[in-house]
């Protein structure tokens, strides 16, 4: 497949940057529950199907993800981190010793269309150096994931869809 950038028709500038419904929106029509979903999408959003789901990556293995502010979207579906229970699997693999995973931050917030909750976006945080004696570091590294339908917690195997991006600029 071609780079955004190598297509005709679409003026220089075009960023994809959709807001928090439009990519519920998005969600919803590829795993059929709204609307068909669009002809390109799959070019915007790529599906990654490996069994670990998006958050055992370092952000930086990920297909097109740079450090530069911008960000990326990937449908994905997250693992639950035990056979039993409900927590995901958050551990990054990576080639040091040090450990490395994402931590929610913040309540799951619901996301409204007139007047009705369409679906819930989470925020989770990169955190490096979880050793037993030191403060883990927080990095920049953000991810918001985004799941469609009136509960607050995805379930297992469901169809999600996640922006990931490094935060340049100070919140």
């Amino acid at each position: 497949s071609q780079a955004p950038q190598d297509w005709t028709g679409l003026p220089a500038g075009v960023k994809f940057d959709p807001n928090d419904k439009e990519i519920l929106d998005h969600l919803a029509a590829k795993i059929g529950r709204g609307g068909k979903p669009h002809a390109l999408i799959d070019e915007f959003i790529p599906t990654l199907e490996d069994d670990e789901g998006i958050c055992s990556k370092h952000p930086e293995k990920l297909p097109g993800v740079k450090s530069d502010g911008s960000s990326s979207h990937f449908f994905h579906r997250p693992s639950n981190a035990y056979t039993k229970g409900t927590r995901k699997r958050r551990k990054v693999q990576t080639d040091d010793d040090d450990e490395t995973r994402w931590h929610k931050t913040g309540k799951t917030r619901p996301v409204m269309e007139n007047g009705e909750v369409i679906g819930w976006k989470k925020i989770m945080v990169l955190y490096t150096n979880f050793k037993k004696k030191s403060k883990p570091k927080k990095t920049n590294w953000v991810i918001h994931q985004y799941h469609v339908g009136i509960h607050e917690d995805e379930r297992e195997g469901e169809l999600v869809m996640s922006k990931v991006f490094f935060q340049t600029q100070p919140r």
